[in-house]
């Protein structure tokens, strides 16, 4: 059972109580409640197929940011049969916000990268909320070097609130490293994978964010900016963004049928923080067949093929 409760999953935590309640009296008195039991789990099934599948845009932000979702950590320990990471930039320090290794998935060997959030404060203050500094992005393309150097795939987990907005990170080239990340990713000779898993904001997302593939989950969103963000400019308030995530269509319903999301991987029902092993089984798949099929592609093919999807991304008119 999720720790946090979100206001539409209320009805369900409720239930969820009163079957409890009810399987404690029978165990503690030895009451037969075996039917009744029975038909409230029924009820709870359909209660939750029917909260998820009836979701709105906002609605699925708030999931996204989930604070028992899975984050990159988990799915790699849900993953891999082996994960050796790497520390700092070579340049100033090792930004913990962001997570770069070898890993073995199956039979593929292969470099990963990714956003990592914390479950409390402390964890939160290590990892800086997941908000990367400019140290975290220049660790990103070392280890993505590494994997062009062995000829390894890149797989990139998704999953930040933006990059890091402070001073110190301005002074140390916070743009330069994020573009210098696009830049690099464009043309990078290897496989590169990438995953949205919970959140993507603006460019502390794209900075690790461009590649061959793009899967996202169902409950995640990606957008230039947040809705919150969005509706501060736009209507002069903050507490707005609800409206402002349907103008923004920002889930991965509306990134898939964009376009600028390859695959969908719906979650089990009840989300991801509800059932994080069911979803990372169902990423790992969806991994493993991207990866047989980017892997078999000529590397000269592979680079072409990425700075075409991205050129053709969006429209425009001209006069």
């Amino acid at each position: 059972m999720a720790k946090l409760t979100l206001e539409f999953e209320k009805p369900i935590l409720e239930l969820e109580q009163k079957i409890d309640e009810m399987r404690e009296l029978s165990r503690v008195n030895g009451v037969d409640l075996i039917d009744e039991i029975q038909k409230l789990d029924e009820k709870l099934n359909k209660l939750v197929k029917k909260t998820y599948s009836n979701l709105n845009r906002w609605q699925r932000v708030q999931l996204a940011r989930h604070p028992d979702r899975p984050y990159t950590l988990d799915y790699l320990d849900k993953m891999c049969s082996e994960f050796i990471e790497i520390h700092g930039d070579r340049h100033f320090a090792d930004d913990k916000s962001i997570i770069a290794g070898f890993a073995t998935i199956e039979k593929h060997k292969v470099v990963v990268i990714g956003h990592q959030k914390g479950r409390n404060i402390k964890e939160n203050v290590y990892r800086n909320f997941g908000s990367p500094h400019p140290e975290g992005y220049r660790k990103a393309l070392r280890a993505m070097k590494l994997a062009e150097k062995f000829n390894k795939p890149v797989i990139s987990f998704i999953d930040t609130q933006g990059a890091y907005p402070g001073i110190g990170a301005e002074e140390r080239g916070q743009a330069e490293a994020i573009a210098r990340n696009l830049f690099e990713m464009s043309r990078l000779r290897t496989p590169i994978l990438i995953c949205v898993i919970g959140e993507g904001a603006s460019g502390g997302a794209l900075g690790i964010g461009v590649g061959d593939r793009n899967i996202v989950l169902e409950n995640t969103w990606y957008s230039v900016i947040s809705p919150e963000g969005c509706a501060s400019i736009l209507y002069r308030d903050a507490g707005k963004a609800n409206i402002a995530a349907e103008s923004m269509k920002v889930t991965a319903q509306d990134l898939y049928e964009l376009g600028v999301a390859d695959e969908l991987v719906t979650e089990p029902d009840g989300s991801a923080h509800r059932n994080p092993d069911a979803t990372a089984k169902k990423l790992k798949s969806a991994i493993l067949r991207n990866l047989d099929e980017l892997c078999a592609i000529p590397a000269d093919e592979l680079v072409r093929l990425r700075i075409e999807k991205y050129s053709k991304m969006g429209s425009w008119d001209e006069e």
